[in-house]
């Protein structure tokens, strides 16, 4: 694991009292700007060069009724990716990041793209996961494989000279996956756990709280210890994926832009198998699903913001990356006191 300087830190911060400002006046664009410098190792950290991935996969739990949208839509937005119709290509592309997709366990088949705007790779380890609420939504051997895929997609990016990783995700039902990890990891009920979701009433939620309660009592009874364990038991392989790329970030010294909540619950599992990763990571928003506050609470991480999305994909992250790009902008670019030749706050009380 790459270690983090503190005297970097201090020196970015005494920059910071050097800049034309009162001290502090910038609030948390202090902080975030200090943050990425104590991660690049530079007092003055260079623009960031973002790279998003979107992993893919299905879930067996939807023949539960947990969605208000069939399987089949899983495969359906990943061809919307491709093509660039999704929320995340359009908010990829305002803030300069480069978006690929990796399918790593779509169940149904769908169109390859004559003319993809973003690129596709087709790594499936299985046509999605079993249903969570009867049995272990994977083995260990596919758990462990798309955790590796997403460990390789991310030492990929950074070999290309990306400097922060975003992670995104799509799956009809993972937010039911993501409720599970939740109440196992962060040790909350399921009621606290569970959401509405791609938008269902209350009593399709009331049935959903009833099977991760149910998937949860019978991973434990199997078992389940580890957070690996769990990640094999009610994970997805998306979330799998995540997981693997969120740590090999980590040991690569790359700082995470955390998305929502199955993107934190997967963080979670990152962390629970290795708690370096925890100082990699930076939460861009709060969902208005009603599990993730309790995740970042378990990470101990504050959003930048709290918009009341709940649609996944990266979206949230990708929407912060332009508040991240000034606050490295005014560190960097500001003019000092002594180079602007402003009396700071000392010299004006003489």
């Amino acid at each position: 694991m790459s270690k983090i300087d503190p005297a970097v830190t201090a020196a970015a911060l005494a920059r910071q009292n050097t800049l034309t400002k009162p001290p502090g006046s910038l609030g948390r664009l202090e902080e975030l700007a200090v943050w990425f410098a104590a991660r690049q190792g530079n007092v003055v950290p260079s623009r960031l060069q973002p790279a998003i991935v979107v992993f893919a996969a299905d879930h067996g739990v939807a023949a539960e009724g947990v969605s208000a949208f069939p399987a089949e839509v899983t495969g359906q937005m990943v061809t919307n990716f491709v093509t660039g119709g999704a929320a995340i290509n359009v908010l990829a592309r305002e803030a300069g990041a480069g978006l690929s997709i990796v399918d790593v366990g779509v169940a149904h088949d769908y169109p390859f793209p004559a003319q993809p705007v973003a690129p596709l790779f087709r790594t499936p380890v299985a046509r999605g996961t079993r249903n969570l609420r009867r049995e272990a939504a994977m083995s260990v051997a596919e758990c462990t494989l798309a955790w590796n895929i997403g460990r390789e997609t991310a030492l990929e990016a950074i070999g290309r000279g990306k400097t922060v990783l975003i992670g995104g995700e799509m799956g009809i039902a993972n937010t039911t996956a993501a409720a599970c990890l939740a109440v196992a990891l962060a040790g909350i009920g399921a009621d606290e756990a569970v959401g509405s979701g791609t938008g269902i009433d209350d009593t399709r939620r009331v049935h959903k709280v009833a099977i991760v309660a149910d998937a949860v009592a019978r991973a434990r009874a199997a078992g389940a210890n580890s957070a690996r364990d769990w990640l094999a038991e009610v994970g997805g392989l998306e979330i799998a994926a995540l997981a693997g790329f969120y740590n090999a970030a980590a040991h690569a010294g790359v700082p995470v832009v955390l998305d929502g909540f199955i993107s934190t619950a997967a963080a979670l599992v990152a962390v629970r198998d290795d708690p370096g990763v925890a100082d990699w990571l930076l939460a861009s928003h709060c969902s208005h699903e009603r599990g993730h506050r309790a995740l970042l609470a378990a990470l101990q991480l504050e959003p930048l913001v709290d918009l009341g999305l709940r649609l996944g994909e990266a979206s949230g992250a990708a929407l912060v990356l332009p508040l991240l790009q000034s606050a490295l902008a005014l560190h960097r670019e500001m003019a000092t006191f002594a180079s602007a030749g402003v009396s700071d706050g000392g010299s004006a009380a003489q």
